[in-house]
């Protein structure tokens, strides 16, 4: 007999630990027009977040940046992909106004992956840290980064921009790299959380859990993310967002969630870890006020 996991990915249903808040208060509409207004694009809605109302509500958002259109076609993401428009460079100047604004404590900034771009992005990113350092001086930044196609140059300028913590999420484990995220290469994102942990940055990564991958190989690259000294971790159930992405082959328990944190905190990390937890899930409270 297949277990409720099983039989929930065959039908489609989710299991009932899954409870997602959806109502919104003032604060959340106040944030969702701001982001109207000023014509930018937050991960929220472009990669359809199941904790889009619980962390609007509490005035956090991650703001993408970029664009809206990512050049890799991963087949988790939901995010439009294609070629990309020309970089906006006033974009950072209405990310800037609209996290001033908000009078926001943290803040996380993504983008699409730009492998058109010599850089990557790695200027829009550092410009924007330095535009929030002048208008927010008191708000801390985190930037969640793509690989950069391993240009050391490109996360240099970043790394100089002094964010506050650079994530750079692994997403799953290598066996399913090919399936997952075929333009991406595991030891090139372990290099670059190497790379920026040595020169003084907090760091951070996630996983997705759910593609078919063993426990044993989650535990695999837990240890790998700790021997390249990352700081902070995220372990999230994987959602499938339509018919044309991977399918969900497991829904883990939220025991399972727990038994992976007390490992994961075993070596050290700071850990949120859940069947809902996202990347910037609760960034606030486990950014680098716990690590520093």
């Amino acid at each position: 007999m297949p277990d409720r996991s099983e039989r929930d990915c065959r039908s489609g249903r989710l299991p009932p630990w899954f409870k997602i808040r959806l109502a919104s208060n003032e604060r959340s509409h106040s944030l969702e027009r701001l982001v109207s207004d000023n014509k930018l694009h937050t991960v929220c809605q472009s990669a359809a977040c199941p904790n889009k109302a619980e962390c609007w509500n509490n005035g956090t958002a991650t703001f993408m940046i970029l664009g809206d259109i990512c050049t890799r076609g991963c087949r988790f993401c939901n995010v439009n992909k294609g070629a990309p428009r020309e970089v906006d460079l006033d974009e950072t100047r209405r990310v800037a106004e609209a996290v001033h604004a908000l009078f926001l404590d943290y803040i996380v900034i993504t983008s699409v992956t730009r492998d058109d771009l010599s850089d990557g992005g790695a200027g829009q990113f550092a410009r924007l840290i330095v535009e929030l350092r002048s208008r927010s001086p008191r708000t801390r930044v985190e930037v969640l980064i793509p690989d950069l196609q391993g240009n050391r140059a490109a996360l240099q300028t970043i790394v100089h921009a002094n964010p506050d913590v650079l994530a750079h999420n692994i997403e799953t484990v290598p066996s399913y790299y090919p399936l997952v995220r075929p333009q991406a290469d595991y030891r090139r994102s372990l290099v670059l959380l190497k790379r920026a942990g040595e020169q003084g940055l907090v760091t951070k990564s996630g996983l997705m859990l759910g593609f078919g991958e063993d426990l044993s190989e989650v535990r695999t690259v837990l240890d790998d993310l700790r021997d390249a000294g990352c700081t902070i971790l995220t372990l999230g159930q994987y959602l499938r967002p339509g018919k044309n992405h991977a399918p969900v082959k497991k829904y883990y328990h939220p025991d399972e969630f727990a038994m992976l944190k007390s490992y994961a905190d075993s070596l050290g990390f700071r850990t949120i870890s859940g069947p809902l937890v996202r990347s910037s899930y609760h960034a606030s409270e486990y950014g680098i006020s716990t690590v520093r």
